[in-house]
């Protein structure tokens, strides 16, 4: 068992599906007791993750940060000044969902299946697989109420 869990992606090992780095301020729902992953979050379980990811997408960069778009988030959350493939992210995100790279995904509330396939679309790209539990993301959406 242990051989296969350190053949997992680290997002999917630290339960963190989109990879939010460490700040030395986190105070997450649901992280882990042992962090021991310098650079990324750890928690508890998957559930909590997908909360954290949502959390992220819905609360700061929709709300606060008035980012709308596949483009507008993923330039963000991915940027190029950090040595990531902005355009490339941002393509296959877009290919994944559906949704136009400039077009609105709408309101998280209204059009919650739109932000559940956003961060399941990121999850893919950041962990490198499709094969991640749907039912713990789903769990994860209805955690972001708490």
């Amino acid at each position: 068992m242990k051989n296969e869990e350190s053949k997992q992606p680290r997002g999917l090992r630290n339960n963190n599906p989109l990879n939010i780095r460490r700040t030395g301020k986190d105070q997450w729902k649901g992280l882990a007791e042992v962090q021991n992953d310098r650079s990324f979050c750890q928690f508890k379980s998957l559930e909590w993750g997908w909360r954290a990811a949502f959390y992220l997408l819905t609360r700061t960069y929709y709300h606060t940060h008035r980012l709308y778009t596949i483009r507008g988030i993923i330039s963000r959350w991915a940027p190029p000044q950090d040595h990531n493939n902005t355009e490339a992210y941002i393509r296959n995100v877009s290919r994944l969902t559906g949704i136009g790279p400039d077009e609105p995904i709408g309101i998280p509330s209204q059009q919650p299946a739109r932000w559940m396939m956003l961060g399941m679309a990121m999850a893919i790209q950041e962990c490198g697989t499709d094969s991640l539990d749907y039912f713990a993301m789903l769990r994860g959406w209805e955690l972001l109420r708490e």
